[in-house]
């Protein structure tokens, strides 16, 4: 079975790979990658992320492909190889990795294509890996303006890197569920979750010019983070995060977001994917909008690929009802990082946007088993593997 398309078997690289085991991923060598089609680059990565959505893959919720597959949709890079039908980038350039694949034509689909480091990115590789083969390749990469990644040994020059690597996935993502939500400037704003995409969301509704942000979690130091780039944090163990909430705001907010997904946990820290949606409708004041970025994966019984997918649940009942006449919005989906990168690469270019503040750790590949079971535990905020 081959984890990474290639056509020399003689060449390898280190990369994170899902082996089907839940709460356990391991580093191992992989065949590198090399140029398949014309529209190929081969991306040497510099940095990658491990995301929020790389814990479903590493509980064994997430349905995907049959392991072993590498893990991750995060990183940047610079370009060691092109071939000839890519016209737009040189070998050299550094590059932002999107989670989306560019499938070479006109999308008709309702989803986009990601990276096998989610599980369905057939013979992609993931971007935890020294290397990774990009499809349409002048589609599918971000190009980034004056960065050199191989001299990269300043504290500006990484925390910057750092910023980049955001834009790859969860930046993008916490600025679409605002616009999910129908944000404009000047609206309250509810989040729910303070990991790195609801960290992005709350720091997105700021700079978009939010009056006010809530920031919903349990974990300290997620809302002190929270708490430091201007929202107020809402511990929702100490009391019901939505009473908390409207003794603040008595007609709610404008808007709120879902930025944890279906393994949400309740008061009693136990997995119930409905908590925050009816915590939504509870909050939402008449008229607003509701922002769904967090995942929601399908029920299934398929133990094959996800050896845990019978513990999820994402089917609820609520009040048409009260949606009707609370004359509400909701959009759901995940974002476009392409789309979104001419605004979000300038924000962080000159100096408007920095992401990067949620990196708590940069580490090793060698340590990724170590640094998944601490992100796993709430032990660390956002992981960023280093390459060079």
């Amino acid at each position: 079975m081959s984890l990474v398309n290639t056509t020399i078997q003689n060449e390898t690289m280190r990369a994170v790979v899902w082996q089907g085991n839940p709460y356990s991923v391991g580093v191992v060598d992989l065949p590198k990658p090399t140029i398949i089609n014309q529209t190929d680059a081969i991306v040497q990565m510099s940095r990658a992320a491990i995301c929020g959505s790389d814990l479903h893959v590493y509980r064994g919720t997430n349905q995907g492909e049959p392991a072993p597959y590498g893990l991750g949709h995060e990183g940047v890079g610079y370009i060691t190889e092109v071939g000839s039908g890519v016209n737009h980038l040189s070998v050299g350039d550094p590059v932002i990795v999107p989670f989306t694949v560019d499938e070479g034509h006109l999308l008709t689909g309702l989803t986009t294509q990601m990276y096998a480091g989610y599980g369905n990115g057939g013979d992609l590789g993931g971007t935890q890996a020294e290397y990774l083969r990009v499809p349409f390749a002048d589609n599918g990469l971000i190009p980034v303006p004056s960065l050199n990644y191989t001299n990269s040994t300043t504290n500006e020059s990484v925390s910057l890197i750092n910023d980049y690597v955001m834009l790859s996935d969860i930046f993008g993502t916490g600025w679409t569920s605002l616009d999910y939500a129908g944000f404009e400037a000047g609206d309250t704003v509810a989040v729910f979750g303070a990991g790195p995409v609801g960290l992005m969301a709350a720091y997105s509704a700021i700079l978009r010019g939010a009056s006010t942000v809530y920031s919903v979690d349990y974990v300290p130091e997620r809302l002190r983070l929270a708490e430091s780039i201007g929202s107020i944090p809402i511990n929702f163990r100490d009391a019901d995060p939505v009473d908390q909430i409207l003794k603040h705001e008595p007609n709610g907010v404008a808007r709120s977001v879902d930025a944890v997904g279906y393994e949400q946990v309740n008061r009693n820290l136990t997995v119930q994917s409905d908590v925050i949606i009816r915590n939504m409708l509870a909050v939402t004041s008449t008229g607003g909008g509701m922002g769904t970025v967090g995942v929601y994966n399908p029920e299934s019984n398929n133990t094959e690929t996800a050896p845990r997918a019978a513990s999820v649940n994402v089917h609820f009942n609520f009040s048409l009802s009260d949606f009707f006449f609370g004359e509400f919005t909701w959009g759901a989906g995940p974002s476009k990082p392409v789309g979104l990168a001419p605004d979000l690469v300038h924000l962080v270019a000159s100096g408007k946007a920095r992401p990067g503040f949620i990196v708590s750790d940069v580490i090793n590949i060698e340590d990724a088993p170590e640094a998944y079971a601490r992100f796993e535990r709430h032990n660390a905020t956002k992981v960023v593997i280093a390459f060079d």
